[in-house]
């Protein structure tokens, strides 16, 4: 997954260095989760369907953050990649009844492509800015019940993020910022026992973090 992601910055952001319209970003905050209907398809145990009750737990190891790589076609417009390590637990330690583990805990991770629009000269020093882009979704899918042990990444649909903050400059290359970020998800998960879990997640996140611009 790192080196996956490390690739993914190098090739958008190589070819534009020399321009000098490349922002690196890393974040962390505040993430939470509401609750989710998840259904089971199992060969062994048959048909599950509940609703999930969830929970962030955001300063917890592994803890949720993200890392972002912009180019800035002008200076309002811009794009590029966004990763997030969101992460959902049972809320309160409580899974579903039958189940040991049942979480997306080492990252309900999402890659998406991100547009943005910025406003550089309203507010002063202050620029808000939008986005919103789509990809897909990366989990570490752990299902643990009577008839599956379920432990690893895996691709498992598509993803969507919106969000919208304001930054603020430090100096002429460093910059901090604050946002709100929604992110969905719609998971399609392989378990272990043949079977599959399906849930779509909405992810809540208050984000504080840092931009260095080349």
């Amino acid at each position: 997954m790192r080196r996956a992601l490390a690739f993914c910055l190098c090739a958008m952001t190589a070819p534009a260095l020399a321009k000098a319209d490349v922002q690196l970003s890393i974040y962390g905050g505040a993430q939470t989760a509401p609750a989710s209907d998840i259904s089971i398809r199992d060969p062994l145990i048959g048909a599950d369907d509940f609703s999930q009750d969830w929970e962030g737990r955001s300063s917890e190891a592994p803890i949720y953050y993200g890392v972002r790589a912009t180019r800035w076609q002008s200076p309002t417009f811009g794009y590029g990649l966004d990763f997030a390590h969101n992460k959902v637990y049972p809320a309160n330690g409580i899974a579903a009844p039958g189940y040991e583990v049942l979480e997306f805990a080492d990252g309900l991770n999402t890659l998406t492509l991100n547009a943005y629009r910025r406003w550089t000269e309203i507010l002063g020093d202050v620029t808000p800015y939008v986005g919103g882009g789509i990809g897909f979704a990366v989990p570490h899918v752990e299902v643990v019940n009577g008839s599956s042990d379920t432990s690893g990444y895996q691709v498992t649909g598509p993803a969507a993020t919106l969000l919208a903050g304001a930054a603020i400059p430090i100096n002429d290359q460093w910059s901090i910022f604050g946002e709100y970020k929604g992110t969905f998800s719609s998971n399609r998960a392989e378990l272990d026992s043949g079977g599959t879990l399906e849930t779509d997640i909405f992810t809540n996140a208050v984000n504080f973090g840092v931009s260095f611009d080349f």
